[in-house]
């Protein structure tokens, strides 16, 4: 899904498999590749600004053996 499509998401809230909450900022291209990134802001600390490709943010990891989102919806933890 290109930034195009996923632009509704901006705004969105969302929680690290590590516990940490972040709110998508936009969406943005990687200058040298093209690739998408997600632009995101942590909603604890210092609020910090982060960046991360597309494909790794909304991807399915494994850890200890449990598959789970990297980033998951806020709403889906309710």
């Amino acid at each position: 899904m290109q930034s195009e499509q996923r632009q509704h998401l901006v705004g969105c809230e969302f929680w690290h498999f590590k516990g940490g909450r972040y709110r998508i900022e936009g969406f943005a291209k990687d200058s040298e590749t093209l690739e998408e990134m997600v632009v995101y802001r942590a909603l604890y600390g210092e609020g910090g600004l982060w960046v991360r490709p597309a494909k790794m943010f909304f991807e399915t990891i494994e850890r200890d053996g449990k598959k789970m989102k990297r980033f998951e919806p806020v709403e889906d933890r309710k």
